[in-house]
């Protein structure tokens, strides 16, 4: 089974693009770099992938400050005092090796990944928003898959894993780390993606609403609203229309309204959409259009 069907078969709808980085970085075993705007569905790619073909998938969750002990490993300090206490009058040098053993040893994500005797899918997350100490760490490991570790020798990869990294652009990464990785920009789907995408996803909605609730989605997206809504919000917004069992979206502005929590997420946002609420639900504005907001 190819990318795009394993993909499919799991309900995400890919872009040709993204499944052709996919591929490539397949077949030349290496990580994949995927930027674009919060909300577009680069987290779901790994986790659809995973599923494609049939992986577990390890996911590091990248933030400000995050080091080496809980990107790699650490140690059960706990257990290891509790032995300590246990162990009494024991041989110290017995006593160390025994402490620094696989036994005590904690795998965080980059060494649970490298370890695994099985194909695993490795997600890094946001890699910008962590420092750019941590990322000339993470060079290391993608150089080479391995990690060493003091007390115990070097980890090799077994089976390399599939790495998939996601940036916001929240800091502009350091072109050693995008040497390392093929790349790809991942952007709001168009209309007809869009709805392929509510349709994998939500296959029992009501097919005029589906069309115009993405109608409206993509109007928004390029009107002036802080937080433009992603594919999750749309997804969420759907599902909450159709648990109220609506079919005609621009005749029910009650109910819209009603249902805005699940798609717009700032309190700006809902004010200007609320008070123009009519021109938003106006079926003859185009989704090519500016949108009602301004």
């Amino acid at each position: 089974m190819g990318v795009l069907e394993g993909f499919l078969e799991v309900g995400y709808v890919a872009e040709e693009g993204l499944v052709g980085a996919v591929e490539l970085a397949e077949i030349l075993g290496k990580p994949l770099l995927i930027e674009g705007e919060a909300g577009v569905g680069k987290t779901e790619v790994a986790k659809c992938l995973a599923s494609a073909v049939g992986c577990d998938l390890i996911r590091l969750q990248c933030y400000e400050g995050l080091d080496a002990q809980h990107a790699l490993y650490d140690w059960d300090y706990q257990r290891q005092l509790l032995a300590i206490q246990m162990a009494g009058s024991a041989d110290p040098a017995t006593l160390k090796k025994t402490l620094y053993s696989d036994e005590y040893l904690v795998k965080r994500p980059l060494l649970s990944a490298i370890s695994s005797r099985k194909p695993v899918v490795l997600l890094i997350d946001e890699i910008d928003r962590a420092d750019e100490e941590f990322e000339a760490l993470l060079l290391e490991v993608l150089s080479d898959f391995q990690i060493s570790i003091p007390e115990l020798g070097t980890f090799n990869a077994i089976t390399r894993p599939r790495v998939i990294l996601t940036s916001n652009g929240v800091r502009e990464l350091s072109d050693a780390l995008r040497r390392r990785c093929l790349y790809h920009y991942l952007d709001y789907p168009d209309a007809q993606r869009e709805l392929a995408i509510v349709h994998a996803r939500l296959p029992d909605i009501n097919s005029q609403l589906a069309t115009q609730l993405v109608d409206v989605v993509q109007r928004l997206r390029v009107a002036a609203l802080r937080k433009a809504p992603g594919i999750a919000e749309t997804l969420d917004w759907a599902a909450a229309l159709m648990h109220m069992e609506l079919t005609d979206l621009y005749d029910n502005a009650h109910a819209v309204q009603q249902s805005l929590s699940a798609l717009i997420k700032t309190r700006e946002d809902l004010s200007l959409i609320q008070n123009d609420l009519n021109a938003l639900l106006d079926p003859n504005q185009s989704s090519t259009n500016a949108g009602p907001v301004t």
